[in-house]
């Protein structure tokens, strides 16, 4: 009979010990889900990576949450961060009151857009002083997003052909890679996160038919893309 309790006492602790395991391996997976809600859209799409890859799960399998739990997608934290984004910059420029600055969200992301005149000298690829200045205001902001920024150069239509620069394409080019260069090499910007474009003067904002509309064309973007996008490209 004592033979027989003695058994009867490991099957039940053994049992017990399994239980007390599968609600603590549950409240950890609740504690992470509530933890999800609280991450940025890069921090949430790097943990489900490692989910994915140390745990082997999210590949079908028996749902643990109600059908009308909600879920926040990658999507709805990416436009809440570029929302977030925003509105420090926002806020950062409105205070500082920098000259020849507008901000403006769409579906690629944030777009902080300079004009020229602040940036360059006309037909000119060097950063001004002023463009440094702001430059160096705005970086503390930008550096440490996750997200990709391209920098775009953009030009009018007025024809340029010097021993510099052969057409408005070099021109924008090497305007947008001036200021990669200047955010890589002077404010620690990671090389692997930003990308630098010359659209020449093929995406105006304003048809090129009067000076001051030329003026808005020429102009340089720095546009914080979305994380969504980020991951569509081909790497």
């Amino acid at each position: 009979m004592r033979r027989r309790r003695r058994d009867e006492g490991l099957s039940g602790g053994t049992w017990l010990n399994t239980y007390a395991d599968m609600v603590t391996l549950l409240l950890a997976f609740f504690v992470l889900l509530f933890a999800f809600s609280e991450l940025d859209a890069g921090q949430f799409q790097s943990i489900v990576r490692a989910l994915q890859r140390g745990l082997g799960i999210f590949q079908g399998g028996t749902a643990v949450i109600g059908h009308d739990a909600a879920v926040i997608s990658p999507t709805d934290l990416s436009g809440r961060q570029l929302n977030d984004i925003y509105d420090r910059l926002a806020a950062h420029l409105e205070e500082h009151a920098f000259p020849g600055i507008s901000l403006e969200m769409d579906e690629r992301g944030v777009t902080i857009r300079f004009a020229d005149q602040v940036f360059f000298d006309l037909g000119k690829a060097d950063l001004k002083p002023e463009a440094i200045r702001i430059l160096n205001n705005v970086a503390p902001i930008l550096r440490d997003l996750p997200n990709p920024i391209r920098v775009e150069g953009h030009t009018d239509n007025w024809p340029i052909r010097t021993a510099e620069f052969a057409s408005n394409w070099e021109l924008s080019v090497r305007r947008a890679t001036n200021v990669v260069r200047y955010l890589i090499e002077e404010q620690g910007f990671d090389p692997h996160k930003l990308s630098a474009v010359g659209y020449a003067e093929y995406r105006p904002l304003r048809p090129n038919d009067t000076a001051e509309n030329r003026a808005l064309n020429r102009r340089v973007d720095i546009v914080i893309m979305s994380i969504d996008l980020w991951d569509e490209e081909p790497n």
